[in-house]
């Protein structure tokens, strides 16, 4: 099965020498699973020819907001309608599951609470699960179809299943500690709160439940559900 990647941002220099760019870790999150891989990066302008050019799609994180000004936001929200349209499997992250939402009639603002950094809990319907976050944006309003299938305390839609069509989550289980590390040191000062940067940084050697969801994205891609 072809999993199309469309990159939506590009990971700080510093950190991709190490890290490699997003698509690679999800590749490294749903190894094994027999997928091949093909990224578009459509923050640098680059799109599939249209939704048969993948069997599945994913939606990376990025630095930018959904509601921001930029050319390729367009054309990927009109990418978005289309591959849902065709009922192949759609997962978004971060980023991704605001695009999503959005483009479908949903609504993504500056949550006014603030930041959300680091190992976080979320309440799905069989218990919580431990994953990284790094966000302010968020989904305020759902679009039409959506249900929520787990929220946070400061994250009220952080993930939604759109039956036989997407699955999007807000956390990101493709981060591990070291590069939510790197995000500390190099993207975190000056922009989160320093108090909220240490209580991150404390958390970071727990043991998260980020293999969950990447079996939720393959059961998904493969199967039509999460469960």
């Amino acid at each position: 099965m072809k999993i199309g990647i469309l990159q939506t941002g590009l990971v700080p220099e510093i950190l991709a020498q190490e890290t490699g760019q997003y698509p690679a870790m999800f590749e490294r999150l749903l190894g094994g699973q027999g997928f091949d891989f093909q990224t578009w990066s459509v923050v640098e302008g680059e799109l599939p020819p249209g939704p048969d050019a993948a069997d599945g799609w994913l939606i990376t994180g990025s630095r930018h907001g959904a509601y921001e000004d930029h050319p390729w936001i367009a054309p990927l929200e009109s990418l978005i309608r289309a591959i849902y349209d065709s009922g192949r499997p759609l997962v978004g992250v971060c980023f991704g599951h605001q695009i999503i939402a959005q483009a479908l009639g949903g609504k993504v603002e500056k949550f006014d609470g603030g930041w959300t950094v680091g190992p976080t809990l979320y309440r799905y319907p069989d218990g919580v699960k431990l994953v990284q976050a790094w966000h302010q944006d968020q989904v305020t309003e759902l679009p039409p179809g959506a249900e929520v299938v787990a929220s946070a305390e400061r994250c009220k839609y952080a993930a939604l299943l759109y039956p036989g069509h997407a699955y999007t989550v807000q956390p990101h289980p493709e981060f591990d500690a070291a590069f939510v590390q790197g995000l500390i040191d190099h993207r975190g000062p000056g922009v989160v709160p320093q108090e909220q940067l240490d209580a991150a940084a404390e958390k970071l050697p727990l043991q998260l439940d980020s293999p969950d969801l990447g079996a939720q994205f393959a059961r998904f891609f493969k199967e039509g559900r999460i469960a």
